[in-house]
């Protein structure tokens, strides 16, 4: 029996690893390049990268609007970092004219972070992929976070500057978002969470 197939967005960022995370938890890793591609995935890794680009070469291969009809007919999507930002409705501070790809009611801002704080790493407590067990130690890259978000998004992990909580996974509906890069510690444990919170898991 093969496990579920799971398209990973394959024009720019951690394909590789998200697809090697992807095999360990039993699914089987697909990459996405064309519309025909994503229209066999029973749900899509949105992987980080530059989010402007990875947005300029999904016109050029004609995946932008098969993708939102997609995400709007119920495709669970996982993005990380700039998938992130795709996923977002609206950016708190958009460069002139760039869109995103849209399905969560929520506003993100892009290098949350600071350009001084170009990358981190934190040890996070995830409401349902945590529970019970350690932390997860994520790994962020001039990361966004959720400025602010919708009534139907689910602040599932935060973190604080300052004193201020930000946060940094949401869920909405099969749509998930992390600000941080599940993909490069060896921890699967968000992208098995990802597949059974869909009732796709293997």
């Amino acid at each position: 029996m093969t496990g579920p197939r799971v398209g990973v967005l394959a024009v720019q960022g951690d394909i590789a690893e998200h697809a090697t995370v992807l095999s360990s938890v039993g699914a089987q890793p697909v990459p996405v390049r064309r519309p025909e591609e994503l229209a066999h995935a029973d749900a899509l890794v949105l992987p980080g990268g530059e989010s402007t680009t990875i947005i300029r070469l999904l016109r050029v291969f004609d995946l932008l609007e098969p993708l939102r009809v997609r995400i709007a007919g119920g495709l669970p999507v996982l993005g990380s970092c700039a998938g992130m930002i795709l996923l977002a409705d609206r950016l708190a501070a958009p460069d002139e004219g760039q869109p995103t790809v849209g399905g969560m009611d929520m506003t993100v801002r892009r290098n949350a972070f600071g350009r001084q704080v170009d990358s981190f790493e934190a040890d996070l407590g995830i409401e349902g992929v945590t529970d019970g067990g350690p932390p997860m130690r994520a790994v962020f890259i001039r990361a966004p976070w959720v400025e602010k978000a919708g009534a139907d998004v689910h602040v599932l992990a935060e973190v604080s500057i300052e004193d201020v909580p930000h946060p940094v996974v949401v869920a909405q509906d099969r749509l998930v978002a992390t600000a941080f890069h599940p993909e490069l510690t060896g921890d699967a444990r968000l992208h098995a969470w990802f597949l059974r919170r869909n009732r796709i898991a293997p």
